[in-house]
């Protein structure tokens, strides 16, 4: 309802007071402030974008903000995704989203979806909204959202973030390009690291969902540019912006109907790969690791494949560091040819993906280890709950 019968929006004394520093601009005043009240967001997560992203909303006056999540708050959420606090860890994300919303602004309304976003319900759970806001972090859940705003012709506020960098830009907005003309087709399974293995600046993700915030008020109220047609790229570590240009692509895809995005971007293909190669490893409980560690034998060699930053977060007594980079260099194949030197080898990451990749370079090379199933996770869940997770 981006035209709404604005004759019909009343705002209350304390909601003038509220809304004040907004009516007095020129480009929002009264009707703007009551096209801000009458209009309705679907947010996709409540992570590190979702989090500034619908503080900012619920501050400016949307009067209905509508979520999508199944996740609970973790601790290592709280250094990025500021909408939710200590007390609200091991709770659900949308239930916290959902008190601070009504903290901040008691005139929204919070409509919450708990559950995973996917092609059975997404026209049923997007489709009362005016604008939708993408806070995902992975590329099925990405696709599907743009399909179903092409399909609903919803605008698609988009934003991502990975380390230091990241990208915004609007699709699908006033016969604007849609995220199929950026990317076209997903990368394959694996190559873009996760927030969870590669990092993030906690204060990058209040930047791109403070842009985010930014765009989905200028289309409710219908000023300023878009970045319809752009694509605005930030790197905080130059403190830098730069703009591509986005055209459609006359020789894409006509998007007829939802389909399996999980399949799409290769994902089932890729488990089904991973587990052929795990079949073909040989792997040990951290329950049998504890057992070598405390017989007191020196007859293994326990090597560490994560990154630096991750060992001195958490790390297992005797444990090797040899990260899978050195490793897919070569350099780290020399290395652990000699740290072995006739003994066994016992390879851990974080979870045991990154561990199992390894195993299988050094396997081509000749040398023979276990992987650990679970990695430092299951050790800290398992046997030494003082190693800190992360």
């Amino acid at each position: 309802m981006l035209n709404p019968n604005l004759d019909a929006i009343e705002l209350g004394k304390e909601e003038f007071e509220r809304y004040s520093r907004h009516i007095i601009l020129p480009e929002v005043g009264l009707e703007g402030q009551k096209r801000l009240k009458s209009a309705s967001v679907c947010c996709i997560g409540t992570g590190g974008l979702g989090s500034p992203l619908l503080l900012y909303l619920a501050a400016a006056g949307i009067g209905r903000i509508g979520i999508v999540d199944f996740d609970i708050v973790d601790r290592s959420n709280l250094q990025r995704q500021i909408i939710h606090g200590t007390s609200w860890v091991g709770k659900r994300k949308i239930e916290s989203a959902k008190n601070r919303i009504l903290d901040i602004n008691p005139y929204c309304q919070v409509d919450l979806f708990e559950t995973r976003l996917s092609s059975e319900n997404a026209f049923s759970i997007l489709e009362p909204y005016d604008v939708i806001v993408d806070g995902t972090d992975n590329f099925p859940t990405r696709y599907l959202v743009n399909d179903a705003c092409v399909l609903l012709n919803k605008p698609n506020v988009y934003g991502s973030i990975f380390r230091f960098e990241g990208q915004a830009s609007v699709f699908n907005y006033q016969e604007g390009p849609n995220y199929r003309d950026l990317f076209p087709e997903p990368p394959p399974p694996g190559m873009v690291p996760s927030c969870a293995e590669g990092g993030v600046l906690g204060v990058l993700c209040g930047i791109i969902g403070t842009i985010q915030a930014t765009e989905t008020v200028k289309i409710i109220l219908g000023t300023g540019n878009t970045l319809s047609g752009r694509l605005l790229l930030y790197n905080a570590l130059n403190m830098s912006f730069r703009e591509l240009k986005l055209r459609r692509n006359p020789e894409r895809p006509v998007i007829e109907k939802l389909i399996d995005y999980e399949q799409f971007c290769g994902i089932p293909q890729a488990q089904a790969q991973a587990q052929q190669a795990s079949a073909q490893l040989s792997e040990m409980t951290v329950q049998e690791l504890k057992q070598i560690l405390d017989s007191g034998t020196d007859d293994y060699v326990l090597v560490d494949v994560r990154n630096p930053n991750e060992y001195a977060i958490a790390n297992i007594p005797g444990a090797k560091l040899v990260p899978l980079s050195e490793v897919e260099s070569g350099a780290g194949i020399e290395r652990v040819k000699e740290l072995v030197n006739g003994h066994q080898l016992i390879v851990h990451c974080k979870m045991g993906g990154r561990s199992a990749k390894a195993l299988g370079l050094l396997k081509e090379a000749g040398i023979e280890g276990t992987n650990l199933k679970g990695g430092i996770l299951a050790w800290s869940r398992e046997i030494d709950p003082s190693v800190p997770e992360y």
